[in-house]
């Protein structure tokens, strides 16, 4: 029978029971409303996140980046601090739905985020894809998005493995400002690297990007864009 000393060592401050061990706890409940809903909780444009972003500030919804027919936004899970989704406007499920004009800004969108990545963090390596379907491991099937995933030596330790957990060392907000502050350089670097491969002279060189959130996108309404 337990004495009161012991009784003691295995409650806390409100005298509430447990079993002390050698672990620390990383306590995520919020992600359990995700997890509960599952991959079918999306049905259409009205409860899909990605149509819903663009239409609150790129603060709220952790937008980096605002383009004419696509945007980038931080993932609201991330497997690794700075974890990107770059997402079209128009509510399509696969990748040969979007357009000739979508499909080359999601690959610039892509290029300089890694560029952006690479100032704000510098990652050793980068995972991108596309997850199609609901089969494919698509967690939002309905709504098509590339994730930009940044990399580091030994990021992949026991925890995702054994505890099904990541640990993350700063806050969404604080690495979406990184990013947006990261952005304009990024863009520039990108365009002086495709003139440099089609031979432009440096005078040549045209005035930096607009600054994020500059861009009318195509398909969002005119008074939710800031």
């Amino acid at each position: 029978m337990s004495t009161p000393d012991g009784d003691a060592a295995a409650t806390d401050g409100f005298g509430l029971p447990g079993v002390p061990d050698a672990f620390d706890r990383l306590w995520n409940p919020h992600r359990m409303a995700y997890i509960n809903a599952g991959p079918d909780q999306v049905k259409d444009e009205h409860t899909c996140p990605f149509c819903a972003a663009p239409h609150r500030t790129d603060e709220e919804s952790l937008i980096v980046h605002r383009g004419r027919t696509a945007f980038v936004i931080l993932n609201l899970f991330p497997y690794n601090p700075g974890h990107l989704l770059i997402c079209p406007y128009r509510h399509v499920p696969m990748y040969t739905d979007i357009t000739a004009e979508e499909t080359a800004e999601m690959a610039e969108l892509a290029q300089t985020a890694m560029l952006a990545l690479e100032g704000a963090s510098r990652p050793k390596g980068f995972n991108l894809g596309m997850n199609q379907g609901v089969a494919g491991g698509a967690g939002i099937a309905a709504h098509l998005h590339q994730h930009v995933v940044p990399r580091w030596t030994g990021d992949g330790n026991f925890l995702p493995i054994i505890a099904h957990t990541k640990n993350m060392s700063q806050t969404l907000g604080q690495t979406r400002d990184l990013l947006v502050a990261a952005w304009p350089a990024a863009a520039a670097e990108l365009t002086a690297r495709r003139r440099r491969d089609a031979g432009a002279e440096p005078d040549d060189a045209p005035d930096a990007p607009d600054a994020p959130g500059d861009a009318t996108p195509a398909a969002a309404p005119q008074g939710d864009v800031r």
